[in-house]
């Protein structure tokens, strides 16, 4: 199989789809790839350093959709990426469909084969090509959050974890998922006050476990949201239903609640967010603000560290590209349930529920769809 590694394209994203040494695996396989020029230079790799382990330099993208069997990406297809798509070629890499119904549509009338990274699951029932990338953006979004609250970006003008005689910032965390726990670590790591708001008491009792009196757990209703919102200084959106749409669980009647100067990341952007006044902002324009409260909802917030982040991805997508080129799709699928979770779209068919429920597609499931 040939497979292919386009530059990315969206704002200041950074990140590469596969590193040399990922190429390296794919190619003691028995497989080519062909990357494109300069794909991996905002992370330090030269095009010679993806000569030197055998893969082929292509001069543009539109070389590497042409000639690839699989193409191995970052983000999702931008409109002109979509356009390259061709029937029956394999897209592998993060979508994020349910918010994004143009580019459902464009990869529908594709017609290419489209695994999503972060519907593909694991045995233990967690989302190990989203995770790592969850990491990263729980960590970042409590740096973003201490920078936007300086006086200078718009915030409040509160340190994050205050002096003595003078209270830290009350941040409270929408979600104990994986980006709920890592900003829970980097947030006490600061010494904030930090609340954790969640249903699943199980999970709760483990971030009591893990941190002890440095976070206070909240289980999550209506109220207990409304009240510890109007209190904090930040707040922290990091709530996933796999594939689906985010919950709305900040309404703009509560974002008026806040004081001003207040912050709210939204690590759920991708999903479309969990703030009713979220909409997807870029590392070269990250803020704005509604009511006074500052709004931090990039929409790749890892390429902020993209070489952190790309070996990280890299390190969780290797072992299932290395599965697609050696069995093929079809195969790798039938012998992986998990795998086949992360089938989204595939020959103009919807094979993912939560997408085609949110989006109003029939729902195709992957065998079916695949006639296995």
């Amino acid at each position: 199989m040939l497979i292919g590694v386009p530059k990315e394209i969206k704002n200041h994203e950074y990140r590469v789809g596969l590193i040399p040494a990922s190429v390296h695996e794919l190619i003691n396989h028995g497989h080519g790839v062909i990357v494109e020029t300069l794909a991996g230079g905002g992370i330090g790799f030269s095009d010679a350093d993806y000569e030197e382990v055998g893969a082929t330099i292509a001069g543009n993208a539109a070389e590497v959709f042409k000639k690839a069997d699989m193409i191995v990406k970052v983000k999702e297809p931008q409109p002109v990426e979509c356009a390259m798509l061709r029937e029956g070629q394999i897209l592998y890499t993060y979508l994020h469909l349910a918010p994004d119904p143009a580019q459902t549509k464009a990869l529908v009338d594709s017609g290419a084969v489209c695994i999503a990274y972060e519907t593909v699951t694991s045995p233990l029932g967690g989302l190990p090509l989203l995770a790592p990338m969850s990491q990263v953006a729980g960590r970042m979004s409590i740096q973003a959050a201490a920078h936007c609250l300086e006086k200078a970006q718009g915030g409040s003008g509160v340190l994050f974890g205050g002096v003595p005689g003078v209270e830290p910032a009350r941040v409270v965390i929408l979600g104990d998922g994986v980006v709920g726990s890592n900003a829970a670590y980097m947030a006490t790591g600061l010494a904030a006050d930090v609340t954790i708001v969640d249903r699943n008491t199980v999970v709760l009792d483990h971030l009591v476990n893990r941190f002890g009196s440095s976070v206070k757990t909240v289980y999550s209703t209506n109220h207990a949201v409304e009240r510890l919102v109007a209190e904090a200084d930040v707040v922290i959106g990091g709530v996933l239903i796999p594939g689906a749409a985010a919950p709305k669980l900040v309404t703009k009647e509560m974002l008026k609640t806040m004081q001003p100067g207040s912050v709210i990341v939204d690590v759920a952007i991708d999903q479309g967010g969990c703030f009713e006044t979220s909409h997807a902002t870029t590392h070269a324009d990250p803020t704005y603000v509604v009511d006074d409260i500052v709004h931090y909802c990039v929409a790749n917030m890892p390429g902020g560290v993209a070489r952190t982040s790309t070996f990280a991805l890299n390190n969780a997508t290797l072992a299932f590209a290395v599965r697609l080129a050696d069995k093929g799709y079809k195969q790798a699928m039938i012998d992986d349930a998990h795998l086949r979770m992360g089938l989204n779209v595939h020959h103009g068919q919807v094979t993912n529920e939560p997408v085609a429920r949110d989006l109003g597609y029939d729902y195709v499931p992957p065998l079916e769809a695949m006639g296995a």
